[in-house]
C-alpha cells in the first residue's frame, strides 16, 4: 500500500439503522483523516441505512450481506470480499456476534482482526442472553485486538484481558447549548411554556419504555405544562401508544419517528430521562450531557456514563414517584451551560478520538 491510498477499514455492523453504534461509528468516520483512512459498512440485509450516500460522498462503501442467520451465506459473502477488496484490518462492531464475521476474516488471513463491543447482558432477554453467553468464550478466539466503548462493556466481554477503549464521542460543538435554537424549536414545536422531558432511543424491551410513561405520568400529576417527547422507532411502538392512551395522556406525548439533526431536539428539552434495563454507554446520554441537559439514568446503567455533576442515578426498583421527584429536582437546579471543555477533557470530543482511532489502525500496520 503506497503512502498516498488510505487504510481501507472493513466495518463489521448489524442492522444499520438509526442506532446508537451506527451513530458512533458514523462520528469516527465523518472525523477521521478520511486522506489516511476510508471506511467500509458491511450491514445485514434488510437494513434501511440512511447513512449511505453520505458514507458513498466521503469515499467509502456500503455492503449488503445476508443476515448471520443464514450463516453459510452470510460467511461466503462476507469472505468473498474480505478476498477482493484485500483487506488488512476487518473492525466488528457487532458484539458478541462479531464471532462470526471475525472467524470469516481469520479464515481468508486478515491479519488485523478488531472486536469492539458496545453492550452488556440485561436481565430479562433470555434468548438474546442465551447467544451472548454461548459466543461469549470465543470472543477471544478470533480477534487479534479487543476494544469497547467502555471499562463495563471491555469487562463483560473480556474478563481480565486486556483491552482498549475507544469512546463513544462526538462532536461537541454541534451538540453545545444554543438558548436562540432552543427557543425557535420550542417554538416550532408549540411547547413554549411546556416543561420537556426527553428520550430517545428505540422502542424495545432494553430501553424501558413501559416504565418511562409511568415516570412521565407521575411527573405530569405535579406538572400538568409536561410534555414527553419520543424520539425512534420499533417493535414496541404500538403496545406503548396504546399505555399512553389508556393512561389519557395522549395529548401529552409526542412519537416524533426517527429524526435526522437530532442535535436540535435535545435543545428543546427541560430533562433527558434513561430509564434503560442495561447499555455499554449510552451515546444519547453523551449527547444530552454535551447539550447541558439534566440526565436521570437507571443504575443499570453504567456509571462511566457520568461526564457532568448534574447527572443522575436511580434504581429501577424504586417506584415512578420517586423517579418523577428525581427528575423535577435535578432539573429545577440544573443551568444549562456550555460544556464542550469538561466533554473533552473527559474524552468525548470526536475531534481528539478520531485521531487516536487513526493512529491506532497505522499502528497495526507498522
Amino acid at each position: 500500500m503506497s503512502e498516498s491510498t488510505p487504510i481501507r477499514v472493513a466495518q463489521m455492523m448489524a442492522d444499520m439503522n438509526y442506532g446508537g453504534v451506527e451513530m458512533v461509528v458514523m462520528n469516527y468516520y465523518r472525523h477521521i483523516d478520511r486522506s489516511k483512512v476510508q471506511f467500509d459498512f458491511f450491514a445485514l440485509e434488510g437494513s434501511a441505512v440512511p447513512q449511505q450516500e453520505e458514507i458513498e460522498r466521503l469515499g467509502g462503501h456500503v455492503y449488503l450481506v445476508p443476515r448471520y442467520t443464514h450463516l453459510i451465506q452470510y460467511e461466503r459473502a462476507i469472505m468473498e470480499l474480505f478476498r477482493k477488496n484485500q483487506y488488512q484490518i476487518v473492525h466488528s462492531h457487532m458484539n458478541t456476534l462479531g464471532v462470526f464475521s471475525l472467524w470469516g476474516a481469520q479464515r481468508t488471513g486478515v491479519p488485523n482482526r478488531i472486536m469492539h463491543n458496545h453492550s452488556v447482558a440485561g436481565k430479562g432477554e433470555t434468548k438474546k442472553n442465551f447467544v451472548k453467553y454461548l459466543l461469549r468464550p470465543f470472543a477471544k478466539i478470533y480477534p487479534t485486538q479487543l476494544c469497547a466503548c467502555s471499562e463495563s462493556a471491555g469487562r463483560w466481554l473480556y474478563g481480565d484481558s486486556e483491552f482498549r477503549v475507544f469512546n463513544n464521542a462526538i462532536d461537541l460543538e454541534k451538540f453545545s447549548f444554543d438558548a436562540q435554537k432552543r427557543a425557535a424549536l420550542r417554538k416550532e414545536l408549540g411547547l413554549e411554556g411546556k416543561f420537556v422531558v426527553g428520550h430517545i432511543g428505540r422502542f424495545c424491551y432494553q430501553k424501558n419504555h413501559e416504565f418511562l410513561i409511568d415516570v412521565f405520568e407521575e411527573i405530569h400529576r405535579q406538572r400538568p405544562e409536561a410534555v414527553l417527547m419520543l424520539i425512534g422507532r420499533g417493535e414496541m411502538e404500538s403496545v406503548i401508544r396504546r399505555k399512553v392512551n389508556r393512561r389519557g395522556l395522549q395529548d401529552a406525548v409526542l412519537f416524533l419517528g426517527n429524526r435526522r439533526k437530532i442535535e436540535r431536539y435535545y435543545q428543546a428539552m427541560d430533562a433527558f430521562v434513561l430509564p434503560s434495563r442495561y447499555e455499554g454507554l449510552p451515546v444519547v446520554g453523551v449527547e444530552a450531557q454535551a447539550c447541558a441537559l439534566p440526565l436521570i439514568c437507571s443504575t443499570d446503567i453504567s456509571q462511566e456514563t457520568k461526564l457532568l455533576e448534574s447527572t443522575q442515578f436511580i434504581s429501577l426498583s424504586e417506584p415512578p414517584r420517586k423517579w418523577a421527584q428525581k427528575v423535577l429536582e435535578t432539573a429545577e437546579r440544573t443551568t444549562r451551560c456550555n460544556t464542550e471543555q469538561q466533554m473533552t477533557e473527559k474524552g468525548f470530543n470526536i475531534a481528539v478520538e478520531a485521531k487516536k482511532l487513526e493512529v491506532f489502525y497505522q499502528s497495526l500496520l507498522g
